[in-house]
């Protein structure tokens, strides 16, 4: 273990980082549940969707691990699996054979540009300030979608969002679990998030037996014992002759898919690397190149299995912050992946609210990025990461939280006389969200 993950040199050791890869496929299994809901939609199988979910998230996580030694995990990325089904797919009337190769290209593309190192530029390049806002951004991210989750808040026609039912035991055990986690980790308590987890996970199973949590009908927080037969996933469900008879709308699929994949990425990078500490002396994440290249063949494993978009996790956040430094953590996350395939019925029973207060407290410790940002020194900056911050988790997007900082920190940057600040990877930056803004005004 300590010549594969250098456990020392990272200041860790083998039990810390099971329990931070356990932490970590806890807080999001739920992608097993939710992705075949998702995808089934689109006219896929359900079962088959969840074999290859679990499949290609092992693939890429155990990648991550061995390649980049980093302790991301990555899976079937949320958002982009709903862009699959109800917009490529329902909304626009293509089959998912079509959005599979269109998943299919935009991997393959990602590998090229691996070994051109432009998406390891980008990680690395970005300046510091905007780096903290992305944080920051990320913190509140996850903290409004697990919160939305578990019904802590909800959508409302006169506020946008208003708070949930403070009756429903959901919101109850949430906020519960919440303060539960912050008192063990005020002692500190080894595995506090994922003692968390399971002690709210419990008192959720009370509440059920006591007729005050209902769960949904064919569900139950207390786990089955009966083990059903596997599906067997979609292997190499494409369309290959689409790209020919529709060429521009193939290309506009992909890029979609291109464009918001790589700086969800890039963003969950930056925010995992820096709570972390990860990241050198100059701000930059060594050997982003593997982590990016990982992500790229989960991708492309992905498609051929039959899932959407493999990406980052950003609730790799959650298990660096019970320790998790190097990549036995993610290789954990990978192999409860694979086991998740024999023992679905245990993973699945873990409810949202149970998951819901590590995911916010992890929110919690990423906001405090904000405490780094110069925000005296350069307008640029300070505007650039302000709004990374807030239109992360206004628009429920990380990749519209990069592009707006990255594009104001550029056009302030010329408006103040200071062009020579801009570096090359900021300018092609730039251009890539210029063009990506024409695609989706013009379609």
């Amino acid at each position: 273990m300590e010549k594969l993950f250098k456990l020392k040199e990272n200041g860790t050791d083998v039990k810390t980082e099971i329990i931070a890869g356990i932490t970590t496929f806890l807080a999001m299994a739920y992608i097993l549940a939710v992705n075949p809901s998702i995808l089934s939609a689109a006219g896929m199988d359900a079962g088959g969707v969840f074999t290859a979910t679990a499949i290609s998230a092992a693939i890429a996580t155990f990648c991550m691990a061995f390649i980049a030694n980093y302790p991301v995990a990555l899976a079937s990325g949320m958002g982009l699996n709903a862009f699959f089904a109800y917009t490529i797919c329902i909304g626009m009337g293509y089959s998912y054979q079509v959005a599979l190769t269109a998943i299919l290209v935009e991997g393959i593309i990602f590998i090229i540009l691996s070994f051109f190192r432009f998406r390891e530029a980008l990680v690395n390049k970005i300046p510091s300030n905007l780096k903290y806002g992305i944080t920051a951004g990320i913190g509140l991210f996850v903290t409004i979608v697990a919160l939305i989750g578990s019904g802590v808040v909800v959508a409302d026609e006169s506020t946008v969002v208003a708070l949930g039912d403070f009756r429903s035991a959901a919101f109850v055990l949430s906020l519960a679990g919440l303060l539960i986690i912050a008192a063990l980790q005020h002692y500190k308590v080894p595995g506090a998030i994922l003692l968390g987890i399971i002690i709210t996970w419990i008192l959720g199973i009370f509440a059920q037996l006591g007729g005050w949590y209902v769960p949904a009908e064919g569900t139950s927080l207390i786990p089955s014992l009966s083990f059903g037969a596997v599906s067997a996933p979609t292997f190499f469900a494409f369309d290959f002759n689409f790209i020919v008879s529709n060429f521009a709308s193939f290309a506009f699929i992909t890029l979609t898919f291109l464009y918001t994949d790589i700086f969800d990425t890039v963003g969950t990078l930056i925010g995992v690397a820096s709570k972390a500490d990860l990241l050198d002396e100059n701000g930059e994440l060594p050997n982003a190149r593997g982590a990016l290249l990982s992500d790229a063949i989960g991708t492309v494993v992905g498609a051929c299995l039959g899932t959407s978009t493999v990406t980052s996790y950003v609730e790799s956040t959650v298990g660096v912050a019970a320790g998790g430094k190097t990549g036995l953590t993610a290789a954990t996350t990978a192999f409860l992946f694979l086991i998740s395939i024999i023992f679905a019925p245990i993973f699945l029973a873990i409810p949202t609210f149970a998951t819901t207060p590590a995911i916010v407290y992890v929110g919690l410790l990423m906001l405090t990025s904000v405490k780094n940002i110069d925000f005296d020194s350069d307008v640029a900056d300070s505007v650039a990461a302000f709004l990374a911050i807030v239109i992360m988790p206004l628009t429920y997007s990380i990749a519209n939280g990069i592009m707006f900082g990255v594009i104001a920190w550029v056009i302030l940057k010329i408006l103040t006389g200071k062009i020579k600040d801009i570096n090359p990877i900021m300018w092609v930056s730039v251009v890539l969200f210029a063009i990506y803004i024409v695609i989706k005004v013009v379609s």
